[in-house]
């Protein structure tokens, strides 16, 4: 089931964030052996061992868990609009870096709080 070449590393990214975002919304089974494989590089055979299943089972499991995060990204496409928000996060913070002081200090300011509400906090205060 590895994926081989330079695709590997993209994939497990993918999984990486789409697990992120959707990780409650899968079974609990679904999130032990996405996080063995993905996140603790487990191979399926390790897998397995630990919890006396078949690497059939364990790949089954890890493939469908996959397809239900491809499911979900393709309905609610919360990975896709992070992207675009990071995308544009940049783009702001690289027209601050070109701005004068006191509007680069503003646009900071702004790209600061929108980080912040992308991280988690909730910058709900727009006033600087």
């Amino acid at each position: 089931m590895a994926v081989q070449g330079p695709d590997a590393l993209a994939k497990t990214t993918r999984i990486n964030m789409l697990f992120d975002f959707y990780e409650p919304l899968l079974t609990e089974k679904q999130q032990t052996f996405l996080k063995y494989y993905f996140h603790d590089d487990y191979s399926l055979g390790e897998i397995a061992s630990e919890f006396e299943v078949s690497r059939q089972a364990v790949y089954e499991h890890i493939k469908r868990a996959e397809t239900v995060l491809e499911g979900y990204e393709s309905k609610l496409k919360l990975l896709a609009k992070h992207n675009a928000r990071q995308q544009w996060l940049s783009k702001l913070e690289a027209f601050a870096a070109e701005a004068d002081v006191m509007f680069n200090q503003r646009l900071t300011a702004i790209s600061a709080g929108l980080r912040a509400i992308e991280s988690g906090g909730m910058e709900t205060n727009g006033n600087e």
